[in-house]
């Protein structure tokens, strides 16, 4: 069985999270939640847990796609040094840098 992905995730919860504000009994909810997503009912039932913990939506992350580019050796090793020391994927080491490059780039009105 494979895993859902992060925005899959985040919509279930979201629709166990209706559910539950719309059925009157929990195994209502679970029934509705299983005719909707397709999922066992034990499953169900771990989504609709995690909605209750949540309390609210979760918001739904933005899909995310390859993109290769071509950097120096060192500037890489550098990188995939600093993501292992914080303890990061280098990806998300990535997106936070220009993250920050790009707000500081607004800044100058370019």
């Amino acid at each position: 069985m494979t895993r859902s992905s992060n925005s899959v995730r985040a919509e279930r919860i979201n629709t166990a999270l209706e559910f539950l504000r719309q059925c009157e009994t929990l195994a209502e909810a679970a029934n509705a939640l299983v005719q909707a997503c397709g999922m066992s009912k034990r499953q169900a039932y771990r989504y609709l847990h995690e909605a209750q913990m949540q309390g609210g939506p979760v918001p739904i992350p933005e899909r995310k796609v390859a993109f290769t580019v071509k950097l120096p050796e060192g500037l890489i090793h550098q990188l995939r040094h600093r993501a292992a020391l914080k303890e990061q994927s280098l990806s998300q080491l990535v997106i936070q840098a220009l993250e920050v490059f790009l707000r500081k780039d607004r800044g100058r009105g370019s």
